[in-house]
């Protein structure tokens, strides 16, 4: 929740403030000019870097393996266009260093490593919480293939001159 408060509060403010200071520094068209370029830019960047983290997703699956890396690449891309085109040298910033192919992939791994993390972590508590019959594999099966699951009704019952045999 803090960080929601400091994306959507806080960042603005310190993004007119720094356009107010840069304004007065270097003139208010001047500042306009670079924003627009530094938006122009990104927006070139991004295409570029996206067309190629496509490509080498699209290869990878040819091949059969999973694009994961890319997936994520793909997701910063995204992050990293929308911060772009927003007016203001901050998101500018953490724009720049998303589209970026160095920094990138070193932040991707990061992500990577962490979503793997998360997904062992929740696994494990899955495993945890299953019943004791779901943990040990069934001795009567072992080896024969697909299990199948189902249910059944005892017509039995209602047929008191059914033979049982």
């Amino acid at each position: 929740m803090p960080i929601l408060f400091l994306l959507f509060a806080v960042l603005p403010i310190l993004e007119i403030a720094l356009l107010v200071n840069i304004g007065g520094a270097i003139g208010g068209w001047n500042t306009i000019a670079i924003v627009i370029f530094t938006a122009f830019l990104g927006a070139f960047l991004v295409k570029r870097e996206g067309i190629s983290t496509l490509q080498t997703a699209q290869a990878k699956m040819q091949r059969n393996e999973l694009p994961g890396n890319e997936l994520v690449q793909g997701l910063m891309l995204v992050v990293a266009g929308v911060l772009l085109v927003t007016p203001g040298f901050i998101t500018d910033v953490f724009g720049f260093l998303l589209v970026l192919p160095g920094s990138r992939h070193a932040i991707a791994a990061q992500v990577s490593k962490h979503m793997k993390m998360r997904v062992v972590t929740s696994q494990t508590g899955f495993h945890q919480q299953q019943s004791p019959f779901q943990q040990h594999s069934n001795p009567f099966n072992e080896g024969r293939g697909d299990v199948i699951d189902g249910e059944y009704t005892d017509t039995t019952k209602n047929d008191p001159n059914k033979r049982i045999e």
